[in-house]
């Protein structure tokens, strides 16, 4: 007799399109783990922009229809694939990436995203850390390649600044499309402006950059080298141990509210802390 399929809620989406796309589920199957693979029972899913650039059509890679958004997910690991020796059923875990989608009751991911939750953190903060903490030391480390003394500046939709007659060595640039050009202004000389996130085009004048000798850097998680996530998640986890890790939460939504989630994670201003949906 034939084990009938467990099921499990999910958010799926079947087109691009504005937050209404985003399509709550309660009969969707729960994935099965392959080699590699785990299966983990989603507490927490981080919200993070490029989901709603991807769901929008406006990312670089389109998404295969249909599909469940979501990379950043905390819980606990329900069944573990073949050939998985680092993880076992019943660990707390954080992720830098999913499989089948974090937005769902259960997600499977790939044994080389997956990394031990401390317990001095919750799923909230768990699921809080993955793209956007990950793409942080990225930014800072390994494109910057910042150095002691040098002054940063964490740029998003911020009003007018005061950099003295020395100006930025390094600037993160989390709205490019209107920040850029003023950005390179702001430079020290051999300053570097990293792009972490553009919504459009801007216009920009080259020269500005001939002066200061400046650059200006992309910034793509996913094109780091096994070695350097490996690298990041070391100096991450011994954040968490030592404390100076601890995710600030903002708004919390129910899975079923997530295309509110969506809306007010690129219309509202000011917020304050990670977004997070909660599944479980």
């Amino acid at each position: 007799m034939a084990t009938r399929q467990k099921l499990m809620r999910a958010i799926r989406v079947f087109e691009i399109g504005g937050p209404e796309v985003l399509k709550f589920q309660s009969d969707v199957a729960v994935p099965i783990p392959k080699d590699h693979q785990v299966l983990i029972k989603v507490y927490a899913c981080g919200v993070n922009p490029v989901d709603t650039y991807i769901r929008s059509g406006t990312y670089g890679r389109k998404p295969h229809f249909p599909y469940t958004p979501g990379f950043d997910v905390a819980g606990v690991i329900e069944a573990v694939g073949d050939n998985v020796t680092a993880f076992k059923k019943g660990e707390r875990v954080f992720t830098t990436g999913t499989i089948s989608g974090g937005y769902a009751e259960y997600a499977v991911v790939a044994d080389d995203n997956v990394y031990t939750l401390p317990e001095k953190l919750d799923f909230k903060q768990g699921a809080a850390i993955g793209i956007p903490y990950f793409t942080a030391y990225r930014a800072l480390l390994n494109r910057a390649r910042v150095k002691p003394g040098e002054s940063v500046l964490v740029h998003g939709a911020s009003g007018g600044k005061s950099v003295g007659e020395k100006g930025i060595d390094v600037i993160i640039e989390m709205l490019a499309n209107v920040n850029l050009s003023n950005d390179l202004n702001l430079l020290s000389n051999g300053g570097r402006v990293i792009v972490v996130g553009s919504r459009g085009p801007i216009e920009i004048n080259p020269r500005d950059t001939i002066t200061k000798e400046s650059s200006i850097i992309g910034v793509a998680l996913y094109s780091s080298t096994k070695e350097e996530f490996q690298q990041c998640a070391a100096a991450l986890q011994a954040g968490m141990e030592i404390g100076w890790l601890r995710p600030v939460i903002g708004s919390e939504y129910p899975l079923e509210k997530v295309a509110q989630a969506h809306e007010n994670i690129i219309h509202s201003s000011g917020a304050t802390g990670k977004m997070i949906l909660l599944i479980s």
